[in-house]
């Protein structure tokens, strides 16, 4: 027996609605900061308080933590717990659950395996050395062709597919990744074996050809829910909706305006044609927003009106109005900084703590010039990716081309730069320096032949387009344009590397044309190397006392803040090309991802939202970058923001 729950006190009228809602198909949309979680720990406590038998609920998840902290405040409202609990976890973890059970039926007689990423990657290096194929810098690494393997599975592509679309341009063979695809897969068999991916493959290959075992989990599992909906993928929607199919109540959560994982496989249909699907489908939109001030929800609800496709709605403020959201436009980057640092300077004096702000950005290498200003006015800060800028290994290869020219006597930087190319290791660039006599001037032509002429013979072949890049530097004698030199070795040498060697490829490559742009804003090169050096040996931020405190600025890509707030959120580079991004645009001319994208940036405050637009940057061949201010800022009233011009110097 339940304790008595006060349903209509507790929740607000659009919750009340979607928790006590009738069987069937339910979608509730769930808006930023209307307490969606609320509203699902009360919809597992209705269930139960209404007699339905406890182990027959399942809530889906994306992490066992938030299925686990959901159903343990469930609990604390249920008084009588003697029939049992819910079931709750991820799709990959129920999956598990289920296959446990059953994977005899699917020839895996003595039960199988779980392999994780590492374990993925040596059964990859093993298929790699049975084929004769050499990991790294001629050919895919084994994490990044398993990257696209995961992604072709995740939205039902060919692996050929995939495999063409990243790798059209690169040397490699592609018949020879789909015989690493091939060798993969027959050693899992071998192995019994099976990856993430698999627990979802498998599971649904399990209810294809076993009818009698799904009907079975649709028995038992009398009431689904699921969390975060949007960010499903075909896979995990498919999983859920088969083992609801029978009783046919299917209780979603998302909301489509936050919906920004696209490019890791999520599928927006899923939430967005949920009501097609399920023609008598219950829709209930939470828009009631306990978060924001209604100045701030005011630019949330303009800006993300522009999309189309989406459920349409506004959010509504219980705050009292506050300080009205500030546009400023300002000359270029450092510039941007400088205004960001004087901001926190005063909202500090104002009462505010570090720990109460954000700087949020499109992409990671827009904070360059925040990490620089923050480190030299000793502005505590940390990124939620864990590693700074220049503290990035694809950063700091490029910067050794910039080293050598800068100190011919760079050994380190030589070393790190050599070990690049095939064949390659630290032993043999040591025989080399030695042969050069402890430097290597890049500007001079009987230091390059002496090098060329050292070259293991498997790495000749790939270096040579960099000697040629030499030789053109010197020719046109452009040492002293360090953003065209490192343009030219990305160029020359560095795309096809990063394709081989990293997964994110295109963030990396994002990350160091904006480090081409950013680096002629120094007055010397030398200037920047001692910037980067300084950078680099600092553990985690500028302010030694402060490093392990909680009381520090938050630095952050959208992406990752998403489900995190802070009283005051910056967000930065608003500008055509950079926010929305310009690679994005060439798939998605509308903006539509990006501009939910904006929107999650801007549902992340509270009480102060700054957003930043600068008009300039220098660029690689000595001009200058002009840049329009973002759509998303055009597509405002102009009502909605005041203008702060003291960013302009």
């Amino acid at each position: 027996m339940s304790q008595a729950i006060d349903y209509a006190n507790e929740l607000n009228a659009e919750q009340l609605a979607a928790v006590t809602a009738p069987d069937g198909a339910v979608l509730i949309i769930a808006a930023a900061g209307t307490g969606k979680t609320r509203t699902l720990v009360h919809r597992v406590a209705y269930l139960i308080d209404q007699g339905v038998e406890p182990s027959s609920i399942l809530l889906v998840t994306f992490t066992n933590k938030a299925a686990k902290e959901m159903l343990d405040r469930a609990r604390s409202l249920v008084s009588d717990t003697s029939r049992g609990w819910p079931r709750g976890g991820t799709f990959h973890s129920i999956g598990n659950r289920i296959l446990r059970r059953h994977s005899d039926l699917l020839g895996f007689e003595k039960g199988y395996n779980i392999i994780d990423s590492d374990d993925s990657k040596r059964l990859a290096r093993g298929v790699y050395a049975d084929l004769g194929l050499k990991a790294g810098k001629e050919f895919p690494q084994p994490q990044v062709l398993l990257s696209l393997f995961s992604y072709a599975v995740n939205t039902e592509r060919t692996v050929e597919d995939v495999l063409f679309h990243r790798f059209e341009h690169h040397p490699a063979d592609i018949g020879d990744m789909l015989a690493v695809h091939r060798g993969y897969e027959a050693a899992k068999k071998e192995n019994a074996a099976m990856d993430f991916d698999d627990l979802l493959v498998n599971t649904l290959r399990l209810f294809d050809q076993y009818p009698d075992v799904l009907r079975g989990y649709q028995e038992r599992y009398k009431h689904v829910l699921v969390d975060e909906f949007q960010d499903t993928n075909a896979l995990q929607a498919s999983m859920v909706e088969r083992i609801a199919a029978l009783n046919k109540n299917l209780l979603v959560v998302g909301d489509d305006f936050q919906s920004i994982y696209e490019w890791r496989g999520a599928n927006f249909e899923n939430i967005m044609k949920f009501p097609e699907r399920y023609a008598d489908a219950a829709v209930f939109k939470l828009v009631t927003n306990y978060r924001s001030t209604p100045d701030i929800l005011e630019v949330a609800n303009q800006s993300i009106a522009g999309n189309p496709e989406q459920f349409q709605k506004e959010l509504r403020a219980v705050k009292k109005s506050g300080a009205k959201p500030v546009l400023s436009e300002m000359f270029d980057g450092g510039h941007q900084a400088r205004y960001i640092v004087e901001q926190i300077r005063l909202l500090k004096g104002e009462g505010y703590k570090y720990e109460d702000m954000a700087v949020l950005y499109r992409t990671h290498f827009s904070s360059i010039e925040i990490d620089f200003e923050f480190t030299r006015e000793r502005i505590p800060f940390r990124m939620t990716s864990g590693v700074r800028f220049f503290a990035q290994a694809h950063v700091k290869d490029c910067v050794t081309v910039l080293q050598m020219i800068h100190q011919p006597t760079n050994r380190l930087a030589f070393t790190r730069f050599l070990c690049l190319f095939p064949k390659v290791g630290e032993r043999t660039a040591g025989k080399i320096w030695a042969k050069l006599k402890g430097q290597f001037d890049p500007m001079q032509m009987e230091h390059r032949m002496t090098l060329l002429g050292a070259l293991p013979k498997g790495a000749t072949e790939s270096y040579l387009p960099v000697d040629k890049m030499w030789e053109q530097i010197e020719a046109e004698r452009l040492f002293d344009a360090p953003s065209a030199v490192l343009y030219m070795f990305i160029e020359a040498f560095y795309d096809n590397y990063a394709l081989s060697m990293y997964e994110n490829y295109e963030r990396r490559i994002d990350n160091l044309k904006g480090l081409c742009d950013n680096v002629d804003q120094y007055n010397t090169l030398a200037e920047f190397l001692d910037e980067m050096a300084l950078q680099t040996t600092l553990d985690d931020n500028p302010a030694a006392s402060e490093s392990q405190e909680t009381n520090v600025v938050t630095l952050s890509t959208i992406h990752q803040a998403k489900g995190l707030e802070w009283k005051i959120v910056f967000v930065i580079w608003l500008v055509e090309g950079l926010f929305p991004a310009g690679r994005s645009l060439e798939e998605d001319p509308l903006a539509r991802e990006e501009r939910r994208l904006f929107y999650v940036a801007v549902t992340r405050a509270e009480d102060h939202l700054i957003m930043t637009s600068p008009r300039t940057r220098r660029m690689r061949d000595g001009g200058t970058q002009y840049y329009s201010p973002s759509r998303f800022i055009g597509e405002l009233d102009s009502s909605c923001y005041k203008e702060d011009k003291t960013g302009y110097y």
